[in-house]
């Protein structure tokens, strides 16, 4: 594939500088980029070495003062590398095939074209919509109902009853509505409590690989449009996820959270039961969150505390074993004011 520079300037929105009739062929990292590849430069550590990069064309930001090579000036550079990206590499489509190695349930419904790879199970009275990717080893439970335009990786298990929107993304592994941890303390024993609701994921949603996502006790887990999860992240039961939230890599919902829209949660963050964090929340790693977050707060640490505050302790945190000697050279001379 070939696209002129003009063509991939007017796609992301940006405006070309140079020689617009330039073909560009590919897509390479800054270091890399040969004579007919596009890169990005949208930092200063790349856009003061534009000269010495071989790439024919180059995205940056607005405010770039380069007067020389070819460019495409975008306010985002990169969200328009993104769409450059997927211009050169765009998903996989969905064939019309079911492989014979696959095992459908009774009364199905499935939408036109859908890929069925082998060893899918769909379990009885499941409902999946147009260009649907099922690769190997999925397994739909008995009624859950698959959008438009979703690719399901392999041997990812949706459990009965739930919901999935379009365009969605749920990579290999993962697990999606499995019981909530719920038991009742019954004298030496636990009872378990049914777990009978369900999970509903929006639309636009992108679940990375071994994530956990269980069903309710009762009524949904919720997890909004637009919501982006990292690998290896639990979503515990009756958890909502506002539109647009970030989940990254090893983060823990306990149940009952509700988190609101344009949150961040970095990697490692534990989140305790029955806490509610705002919109455009931002939590750094490996912070512990066990009371509720207003909104437009950004928040470090365990206990988590204003990432400001967060500073500050841990430059005390590195002088206490200085401060603990002063004060103990402090206590002697007290001691030997009051013997006198």
């Amino acid at each position: 594939m070939k696209q002129s520079l003009a063509d991939i300037a007017k796609l992301v929105g940006g405006e070309a500088r140079g020689d617009a009739h330039l073909e560009i062929s590919g897509i390479a990292p800054f270091e890399e980029a040969s004579a007919h590849d596009i890169a990005l430069a949208a930092e200063a550590k790349y856009l003061n070495r534009i000269d010495a990069c071989g790439a024919g064309a180059l995205i940056v930001p607005t405010t770039c003062e380069a007067t020389r090579g070819n460019l495409v000036l975008v306010e985002n550079p990169r969200a328009a590398f993104a769409k450059v990206m997927a211009l050169f590499y765009p998903p996989a489509r969905p064939r019309d095939d079911i492989n014979e190695r696959a095992s459908i349930g009774r009364k199905v419904s499935m939408g036109s074209p859908v890929q069925i790879g082998p060893f899918v199970t769909i379990g009885d009275h499941a409902v999946i919509g147009d260009r649907v990717i099922l690769q190997p080893g999925v397994v739909l439970g008995e009624g859950v109902i698959i959008g438009d335009d979703v690719t399901i990786g392999a041997n990812v298990v949706i459990a009965e009853r739930c919901r999935i929107g379009s365009r969605v993304l749920i990579h290999a592994g993962t697990v999606i509505g499995a019981d909530g941890y719920g038991f009742a303390e019954a004298g030496q024993d636990y009872l378990k409590i049914p777990q009978t609701g369900n999970v509903i994921i929006g639309d636009d949603v992108e679940i990375g690989a071994n994530n956990t996502i269980d069903r309710a006790t009762f009524g949904s887990t919720r997890i909004g449009n637009g919501v982006k999860t990292d690998n290896l992240v639990h979503v515990a039961h009756n958890v909502s996820v506002g539109d647009h939230t970030l989940l990254i890599a090893q983060v823990g919902i306990a149940g009952s959270v509700t988190i609101g829209k344009h949150v961040i949660l970095a990697g490692q963050v534990g989140v305790a039961p029955h806490v509610t964090i705002g919109d455009s929340v931002m939590v750094g790693p490996q912070s512990g969150i066990a009371k509720s977050i207003p909104e437009n707060q950004v928040v470090t640490g365990t206990p988590g505390m204003p990432h400001g505050l967060f500073l500050k302790v841990q430059r005390i945190i590195q002088t206490l074993p200085d401060l603990r000697k002063r004060l103990l050279r402090l206590e002697k001379k007290i001691d030997k004011i009051q013997g006198s």
